[in-house]
């Protein structure tokens, strides 16, 4: 198709509006709804790329649950929050957040490709939240530049990739001047709804910024079409490791059979699968939330029945800014001073025994029998 291959026309031609969508698949009530009440939560944007993967035919697609508004959107639980992590109380300039010690979050944009349903960041995303993101720049680079502890800098929002490459440059090289920040990371699902945008020449900028990571968000397999692959091989071949942050979703991705499918296709896309998150407690989520024991079921059906390269560690979000939280099945059966009793993928028990100190006239036969050697 023309001008598919190009970025600019990827994003000239998404589909923002109801009239876009109805010409293209027959919605549910339930979605049309959605949509009508999207532009006053969390703007509905849907590249042509990422839209081709949606069945048409089917309300359930695991593509179309992402990025389709649902009616379920404008009803909150008691339990779910504006900013279920905690980040406006952490953020010592505005747009920065400093949560954990040696590290920092840096929200650059508000914008995004394509907007996920399921957003953490609603609340300041997509321009038509209930706050508006004003990152004040200089501020920062000063908080970041007077501030030693911090070695590690997440670049988000928003979607940084969405910036020109020479705006994306002058960032990377304003935070490589600072000499305690050891590397920098980017957060991003261009690579997934805006393939196009990974050129050779991005990737040439962004090689010379070593040590430079890169957080890919992929959740379904079918998101890993050729030209994804090709643009996360790009990626790789630029020197830049990456690892994959899929979010569970109900209807999605909840099955081992689907989570083992995608990391698999992510290994063979030189992604290395890293976190598998529970869903944030984000308002009008309810919908799309599993139950952490769906998550813990999914991590035991994987561990051992596939590489370790291939198990992501599932975290919750500790809600109102407790920071990542590990979660993993009950491999540690008992545990006191001389041993561990632990189980295997199978389930079958095998102990541990602490240490054992060596006794002092062990040591000593030992100093004896050295001493005769000389």
């Amino acid at each position: 198709m023309e001008h598919w291959d190009d970025a600019k026309w990827q994003l000239k031609n998404r589909i923002n509006t109801l009239a876009e969508l109805e010409a293209r698949i027959s919605l549910t009530d339930v979605e049309r709804a959605g949509v009508l009440l999207a532009g006053s939560k969390l703007a509905m944007s849907i590249t042509p790329h990422f839209f081709n993967l949606i069945d048409p035919n089917d309300p359930n697609c695991p593509v179309r649950r992402q990025v389709i508004p649902r009616l379920e959107e404008g009803w909150t639980a008691p339990e779910e929050m504006a900013d279920p992590c905690g980040e406006d109380s952490h953020m010592p300039v505005p747009g920065l957040v400093h949560r954990y010690p040696d590290r920092v979050l840096f929200l650059v944009t508000d914008r995004c490709a394509s907007y996920c349903r399921y957003c953490t960041r609603s609340r300041v995303v997509s321009g038509v939240g209930e706050q508006q993101l004003e990152t004040q720049w200089e501020a920062a680079f000063q908080y970041l530049e007077r501030t030693p502890q911090v070695r590690d800098v997440l670049l988000s929002g928003g979607d940084p990739l969405l910036f020109s490459d020479a705006k994306l440059e002058r960032i990377l090289t304003r935070l490589r001047a600072i000499p305690h920040i050891e590397f920098v990371r980017i957060g991003s699902r261009i690579p997934i709804f805006l393939p196009q945008r990974i050129t050779p020449e991005l990737c040439a900028m962004l090689r010379k910024f070593h040590p430079l990571f890169i957080s890919i968000h992929c959740n379904h397999p079918k998101e890993l079409t050729t030209e994804v692959h090709d643009a996360l091989g790009r990626l790789a071949d630029a020197g830049i490791p990456m690892g994959n942050q899929s979010v569970l979703l109900k209807g999605v991705n909840d099955s081992v059979e689907v989570q083992r499918t995608l990391v698999h296709k992510l290994l063979r896309c030189r992604v290395r699968p890293y976190y598998l998150y529970q869903c944030d407690l984000i308002n009008g989520s309810s919908h799309l939330r599993t139950s952490v024991s769906k998550g813990l079921e999914i991590i035991e059906g994987l561990r051992g029945h596939t590489t370790g390269y291939a198990v992501p560690q599932f975290v919750i979000d500790g809600p109102g800014g407790g920071g990542k939280i590990p979660l993993n099945p009950d491999y540690v059966l008992e545990r006191n001073e001389g041993r561990t009793l632990l189980r295997n993928y199978e389930g079958e028990t095998f102990e541990y025994p602490e240490p054992t100190p060596a006794p002092a006239e062990a040591l000593a036969s030992l100093r004896e029998k050295s001493s005769c050697c000389h």
